[in-house]
């Protein structure tokens, strides 16, 4: 897993709710859109919850795709590119 933090934000109105994560806290990230959603005294919504929950899912399942992916595709000596 990467050790890059990523920010999930999400503006109502007046409010902002800005989320920072990483690979090892997503789980607590989840609970805590579950825990905003519930509380009565913010507009934070289930939909929002849902949305964000979802993206989070979403980012964390391409942050593992691509490092089963080399970043850069690079011609090796063996390839026939043309270059003698």
């Amino acid at each position: 897993m990467s050790q890059d933090i990523n920010v999930l934000a999400l503006v109502k109105g007046e409010e902002r709710y800005v989320f920072l994560f990483d690979d090892n806290n997503r789980s607590e990230v989840l609970r805590t859109l579950g825990r905003y959603a519930s509380n009565p005294e913010l507009s934070f919504s289930w939909y929002d919850a849902a949305v964000l929950s979802q993206k989070i899912r979403q980012v964390t399942a391409e942050a593992e795709s691509s490092q089963s992916k080399p970043r850069f595709k690079l011609p090796l000596p063996t390839d026939n590119s043309g270059f003698e």
